[in-house]
């Protein structure tokens, strides 16, 4: 045997070694399979008529063997060409119906292996529409809320990839239909090219958005095309099926209050290889029921000119109103669809009335731009509709009876980040065309978070649309966290005197009870409060273990006088006064002011459940964790990034500074972390500071001239800010990243702007110039991630990297840092 041979056989020995030194995938302790192996919490839907409850059992984590199917990644759109639906859809795997009356329990019976997902009630609440899917297909069923029992809409075969199912009456759901005119579905696999990619620009300016899975090619549109055409159709409880109109790319389908239109939206060529479907041409038209046009409400060409925050000119946010038999109401730029037109009014909101003959009216002037959508009431004309001053970050929300546009009043102006002051939203009643905002002779209804200085506490109002008097009907105590469900309609007889009577679900909540079902019936207001209740539901705690973990809500000040937060989870058993390895958990969010940036968000009355990937598990390891430790960056909008670096670095350092004084944090033990635009804070802290001893990103940016038509609120493109493009990319100082960086990231990335290349090339740069680095690319995996064997994963790389780096890390000899461990001056940007 000669020496090159024997030589050649240990190159290939060490080879297959580097090469299988990758393994499988791993497990994190036992302690932490324990919680992720436990019960889901079922979920709960009340009825609409409140006198039943669906609770469904969500699969928690499918095998990766699930998100290995085929996947289409066509026009923003991921789609399984096996079920003609979205690809990763989420889904439940065993329903029960519950009676609120008596709580007796009625399994729902399904074939084995069912995957439901798209509950609809009927809006009487006698039926359930359901998807089922299977591996031929998407199959709709129908519970019957009296028996249980679930039935097969034989013939049915529905198309998901664009829209739902919902129920247009009592006994008749709506639906887009695989036709069945279609042919054999065009290749996606080892095709040799029949032609090349062309693209071309003239003259137009846009905002190029770095958006994921877009056409790339002639195949690709043939694909969308075949894949996103559906049958519009009404299918009745006795299974007939009607089809309206003929097969296109039905982007949505609403039925007239009457019954007697169809407003349709298409989704025509010529497609576009630089932006998503929704950015496609399309016409909004309405039919009769016999798919015949009546009326084109517009046509609008590729939306491929518009600048950064702009919207389209023509029509849109269209749709019907509610309490009238065929009447359309959309909004229209008056500024050209340009936020940097300096223009007053920017929109007007137009209708349009059966038979439709002519063009649409003014109804009124709105004077920012219009945000959502307009509701309406269930009576006197009442319209509710909002819009924003992107210049101030203001929103306003407005009511008028639609009857007398001159009748409009603001009832609410806030800044868009202000929780402390939210109005709510009006609670909403079941209606053909969308539901109407619930009315009590002046009043209306109004939930919300009830975020406040001891974090949210949700609330149940109602408003005197004539006084503007705001009475709370409920609001959580503050030792709980208790939300609002549902108001019911009538007594159910709890109490033996209706006067006043206030009737209403609630999930209660606490640090140590799950969430569960509650019905209050309560005679005046909160603050004369006489009542019972009632529970619903018994859910047990479905991980005890959990119980040991502590948390509080921590107030404190960064340098710059701005208040912050964050919630502190300690280990079971914490003796108190004992540093312990600590980690920092953020998402950086923008602010226009002080006191909206300060504001507390968040409730540590919850019951404290942790599944996923959660940073939390770090809690049953022995770290103290910092979790959502607030990093706002506050200034104009226009130029707020300018001093993005100082102020994360900032709050970073008050973070910590806030963990030692209180005796729970060794500041030489210290790591941080974050998820998408955290984990891109995350490297620029690593590469800005030596505070922390190590960092975890996940599925992050770290190149912002490669999103160079803006980020996050970024409004500037990088022409037009180079500097601040470079100075927050960690990729330029990938040399000052000294601290150990971990990267995970989900190869199939969906989320704009956060390409995985964006780790793949930070991973490089920080390898080629000496620095210690571990890059994870998660198979199959978008932003999120779902399968099992990958969240178990994840979770044993985010504990094993800062067991090494962070609890078990030698004390420094870094000259950068002084005896505080506080950050050199790289903070100061030049």
């Amino acid at each position: 045997m000669s020496f090159r041979f024997v030589l050649l056989v240990a190159a290939l020995a060490a080879f297959c070694v580097s090469a299988s030194a990758q393994g499988s995938y791993k497990q994190p302790p036992k302690e932490i399979m324990d919680v992720l192996n436990a019960p889901a919490i079922p979920t709960t839907s009340v009825s609409p008529t409140h006198d039943k409850i669906l609770l469904s059992e969500p699969l928690r984590y499918p095998p990766i063997a699930e998100l290995s199917q085929p996947m289409l990644r066509i026009a923003g759109l991921r789609i399984n060409p096996n079920t003609n639906g979205l690809h990763r859809q989420a889904y439940s795997l065993k329903f029960t119906l519950k009676n609120v009356s008596d709580g007796r329990e009625m399994p729902v019976e399904f074939p084995a292996g069912a995957k439901l997902f798209g509950t609809q009630w009927a809006p009487d609440g006698k039926h359930v529409a359901v998807v089922n899917i299977t591996a031929a297909g998407n199959q709709l069923w129908v519970i019957d809320t009296a028996t249980g029992k679930a039935n097969l809409i034989k013939g049915v075969m529905l198309n998901t990839t664009l829209g739902g199912i919902g129920w247009e009456d009592d006994h008749t759901i709506s639906a887009m239909l695989v036709s069945s005119k279609r042919g054999p579905a065009p290749a996606y696999e080892h095709l040799t090219p029949t032609e090349p990619s062309i693209q071309e620009t003239s003259g137009k300016t846009s905002a190029i958005v770095t958006y994921e899975d877009l056409l790339k090619n002639p195949n690709d549109e043939r694909l969308f095309e075949y894949y996103c055409t559906s049958q519009i159709a009404l299918i009745d409880l006795s299974g007939k099926i009607r089809e309206i109109g003929g097969p296109a790319i039905n982007d949505n389908a609403d039925f007239s209050p009457d019954g007697k239109y169809v407003l349709v939206q298409r989704v025509e060529r010529p497609f576009s290889y630089q932006y998503t479907y929704q950015r496609f041409p399309r016409k909004v038209e309405v039919w009769d029921m016999s798919g015949k046009l009546v009326s084109t409400v517009a046509s609008t060409p590729l939306q491929d000119n518009l600048p950064n925050g702009a919207v389209p000119t023509g029509p849109r946010s269209v749709g019907w109103i509610p309490v009238e038999p065929a009447t359309l109401i959309w909004a229209e730029a008056l500024d050209g669809g340009d936020p940097r037109q300096k223009v007053t009014p920017r929109d007007h909101l137009m209708t349009f009335a059966a038979p439709f003959a002519g063009s649409g009216k003014e109804l009124l002037r709105v004077e920012q731009r219009f945000q959502g959508r307009v509701t309406f009431g269930e009576k006197d004309g009442l319209m509710m509709f909002s819009d924003t001053n992107r210049d101030t970050q203001h929103r306003r929300v407005f009511v008028a009876d639609y009857r007398n546009p001159s009748s409009v009043k603001v009832i609410s102006d806030l800044n868009t980040r202000d929780r402390y002051n939210e109005l709510g939203q009006p609670l909403m009643t079941n209606r053909r065309a969308g539901g109407v905002i619930r009315q009590d002779g002046d009043d209306i209804f109004l939930t919300g978070n009830g975020a406040s200085p001891d974090g949210d506490r949700p609330f149940l109002r109602k408003m005197n649309l004539k006084t503007g008097q705001i009475t709370e009907i409920f609001r959580s105590g503050k030792d709980k966290y208790e939300s609002f469900v549902a108001l019911l309609d009538k007594p159910s007889g709890l109490m033996t005197s209706n006067a006043g009577l206030y009737e209403f679900i609630t999930r209660r909540e606490s640090l140590t009870d799950p969430p569960n079902l509650v019905l209050h019936s309560q005679s005046g207001n909160l603050a004369e409060t006489m009542g019972t209740e009632k529970s619903l539901t018994a859910f047990k705690d479905p991980s005890p273990q959990l119980r040991g973990i502590t948390k509080q809500l921590v107030k404190y000040k960064r340098a710059d006088g701005v208040d912050l937060s964050f919630t502190l989870y300690l280990p079971p058993g914490y003796k108190k006064g004992t540093p312990l390895p600590a980690v920092v958990w953020a998402y950086p969010l923008e602010f226009t002011d002080n006191s909206t940036a300060g504001q507390v968000s968040g409730s540590t009355n919850r019951f404290t459940q942790i599944g996923g990937y959660s940073e939390l598990f770090f809690a049953l390891e022995g770290y103290a964790v910092l979790a959502d430790a607030t990093m706002p960056i506050v200034g104009d909008p226009l130029t707020v990034n300018d001093t993005f670096i100082k102020q994360i670095v900032d709050s970073a350092q008050a973070a910590i500074d806030k963990g030692v004084e209180m005796g729970v944090v060794d500041r030489d033990r210290v790591g941080v972390g974050g998820h998408s635009y955290g984990a891109f804070m995350t490297a620029n802290l690593l590469a800005h500071s030596r505070m922390f001893r190590a960092g975890i990103a996940r599925s992050g940016a770290y190149n912002r001239t490669l999103t160079p038509f803006g980020f996050q609120s970024e409004r500037r493109n990088f022409w037009e800010a180079p500097k601040v493009y470079e100075d927050l990319s960690p990729f330029y100082y990938a040399d000052k990243i000294k601290d150990p960086l971990l990267m995970t990231h989900g190869e199939e990335d969906d989320n704009t702007g956060t390409f995985p290349i964006q780790s793949e090339r930070l991973f490089a740069a920080i390898n080629g110039l000496g620095g210690t680095a571990r890059l994870v690319m998660l198979p199959h995996e978008a932003h999120g991630y779902r399968a099992q064997e990958t969240t178990q994963h994840v979770l044993y790389e985010m504990i094993t990297w800062f067991d090494k780096y962070v609890k078990n890390a030698k004390p420094r000899n870094d000259a950068a840092i002084n005896r505080l461990g506080q950050q050199d001056d790289r903070t100061k940007l030049p």
